[in-house]
Formats: structure tokens, C-alpha cells, sequence
């Protein structure tokens, strides 16, 4: 070896740490029968609920931008039946009406900020794109796209800086993994040790461009390898592969080994928006994506086969169907804010 080699030898950077700590594989969660009923329920919950909104947004109803959750009902549903309300926080962008039911959130108070009413979560004057619950600890409901990463990364540093136990889930689109923002937010997370779960809900088209195309690496559990945050790819068209997911998630986090990435590999049936007419996909497509790997239909197999009736499920479709009809009548005859209100909110305390 000549001096010249043997000074190259020493000062070659160090070979990649391939053998650091990782969180286990999950496994697919074992839930009960009573458990599958309510994953069922809650599914056909937002099913109905945004196909309801749908309808509202084409009467008038619903004005500004509407992005409807048909088709990912399971990443919202087998995540948040994890995590424990009033304890951990969750932040997504502007498709978060299933994200809030979700969360336990009353269907009357959503529809009614939709059609921007006094008796909404937001006073009505959020509307689809920018609902908020403190009580709950949902926060938003942002959009700009990306934007909910970071302050996602500010929750999970109040979970730790309170010492409160509890964890951030931080949703954001295949769209969003490319802006610049998410990756500041990912070193710092890192290097803080913060307790949050990155959720990349990948849909496949962001606002109408497939990940294949937008996207460089498009295997987007990945994105935070380089920022030492390990990363696991799940069937987010499967409720009880996404609970185990954030099962294993929530374990690596509690444990103070800091961020974890989910991709959710999922499919929206309707265009980003209702203003979409989502020409760059087939019908074809779609409809093999309905036939093959709908989340509500994989549910009840898993019913079937765990002795469920389908009279009993249409029981929970009939109870499903007349709290959402309920609720849009809610939103429909609730009043207006009063003119005043629009100067309410503006600022955290009165000048």
C-alpha cells in the first residue's frame, strides 16, 4: 500500500451503520370481535359522512375547497384506535374531516363548520380545510401543504418538554413528503428525541401527479433513513395491518428513541378536491382498487369470518345513515355567525 493509499484508507469516512437499533416488524393487530364491529363502524362513519358532504358541497352548501377521505378510512381508524384521547395530539392538513371523527369528534359540529355555521368546531368560519380541537387534542386541519409537519414537531416537543406521556401523530400526503419544511422538522425530531409518528399517507397522486412521476424515491418510508429515523411501509387499505403498525410505532416512541416513519400506502377514490375531475387515473383503476382492496369491504370478511351477521351489519349501517342525515340537517337549519363575529379569533387576547 503506498502512503498516498494508506492516507486515503484512514481518512475515508466511516462505513454506514447498517446494524443500528430498529423497531421490530409489525405484525397484523388480533383485535376482538367487539373491536372489528367498532373499526367497521367508524369506517362506514366517515364512508357516509363524506359522501353526505359531497352531496352538500354540489347543492351550494359547502363553499371553498372540499377534500374528501373516501377510499383511506383505515390509516385514520386503525391509527387513532391506538393512541388515547385527551393524551396524545394529532395534526394533518386539509383532508381532515375522517381524521376528527376519528377521534371521537361529534359528526354534528364537523357538518356544521362544512357549511360554515355559528354551531360549528371552528365557529363556521374554518369551514373543511381548518377545523381545531383543543379538547381533543386535534389541531388542525392546515392548508398549507407540509406546514402541519412542523408544528407537529412543536407538539411532540411540548409532549416532552410537559413530560405528559404523550405522543404527536403527524399526517401529511405523498404531495407534501417533497416539501423542504418536513425534512427540518425531521432533524430536529431526531436530534430532540421527540416522541411523534411521521404519517406519510400515500394516496398515490398527491393533487393529480402519480409518486412515480413527482417523486425521486418513491418508496417514501425511506425519506427519513438519512436523519436516522427508521421507516416501515404498511397496507393502509387494511385497518388491522395499520393498528399493528402504530402499535409497534407507538412502542419505539415511548421508549425515548424518538421519531418513526409510517407509510401508509393507500387510495383515494374521489379527486384531490371536489373541484377535481381526476383525469389522470382510469376509471378502470379506480374501480379495480374498489373491487380489490376497499377497507370497509376487508373488514367485513374479517366479520364473516369471526361468525358476524350481515343483518347485524346493516343494523350499523342503518344507525350510520341517520347520524349523518342527522347531522346535515344539523348544519342545514343552525344559524349564520352573527356580523361581529367576524373580528372574533383574530388574536389570542382583546387590544
Amino acid at each position: 500500500m503506498t502512503n498516498k493509499t494508506a492516507r486515503s484508507a484512514r481518512n475515508a469516512p466511516p462505513p454506514a451503520d447498517h446494524n443500528r437499533k430498529r423497531p421490530e416488524a409489525p405484525v397484523a393487530y388480533n383485535a376482538t370481535v367487539e373491536e372489528l364491529l367498532e373499526f367497521y363502524r367508524q369506517m362506514v362513519l366517515i364512508r357516509r359522512f363524506e359522501e353526505k358532504a359531497g352531496q352538500l358541497y354540489g347543492l351550494g352548501l359547502i363553499g371553498g375547497f372540499c377534500h374528501l377521505y373516501i377510499g383511506q378510512e383505515a390509516v385514520a381508524v386503525g391509527i387513532q384506535s391506538a393512541l388515547e384521547p385527551g393524551k396524545d395530539s394529532v395534526i394533518t392538513g386539509y383532508r381532515d374531516h375522517g381524521h376528527m371523527l376519528a377521534y371521537g369528534i361529534d359528526p354534528n359540529v364537523i357538518m356544521a363548520e362544512l357549511t360554515g355555521r355559528e354551531a360549528g368546531i371552528s365557529r363556521g368560519k374554518g369551514g373543511s380545510m381548518h377545523m381545531f380541537s383543543v379538547e381533543h387534542k386535534f389541531y388542525g386541519g392546515h392548508g398549507i401543504v407540509g406546514a402541519q409537519v412542523s408544528l407537529g414537531a412543536g407538539l411532540g416537543f411540548a409532549h416532552k418538554y410537559n413530560g405528559d406521556g404523550g405522543v404527536c401523530v403527524a399526517y401529511f400526503g405523498d404531495g407534501a413528503a417533497n416539501q423542504g419544511q418536513v425534512y427540518e422538522s425531521f432533524n430536529m425530531a431526531e436530534l430532540w428525541k421527540l416522541p411523534i409518528i411521521f404519517v406519510i399517507e400515500n394516496n398515490q397522486y398527491a393533487m393529480g401527479t402519480s409518486v412515480n412521476r413527482s417523486s425521486a424515491e418513491d418508496q417514501l418510508y425511506r425519506r427519513g433513513e438519512s436523519f436516522r429515523i427508521p421507516g416501515i411501509q404498511v397496507n393502509g387499505m387494511d385497518v388491522l395491518a395499520v393498528r399493528g403498525a402504530t402499535e409497534e410505532a407507538l412502542k419505539w416512541v415511548q421508549a425515548g428513541n424518538g421519531p418513526i416513519l409510517l407509510e401508509m400506502k393507500t387510495y383515494r377514490y374521489r379527486g384531490h378536491s371536489m373541484s377535481d375531475p381526476a383525469k389522470y387515473r382510469s376509471r378502470e383503476e379506480v374501480q379495480s382498487m374498489r373491487d380489490k382492496s376497499d377497507p370497509i369491504e376487508g373488514v367485513k370478511k374479517y366479520l364473516a369470518q369471526a361468525g358476524v351477521s350481515e343483518d347485524e351489519l346493516k343494523k350499523i349501517d342503518q344507525d350510520i345513515r341517520k347520524i349523518v342525515s342527522d347531522a346535515a340537517d344539523f348544519a342545514e337549519t343552525s344559524p349564520e355567525p352573527e356580523p361581529h363575529e367576524l373580528y372574533t379569533d383574530v388574536l389570542v387576547e382583546q387590544y
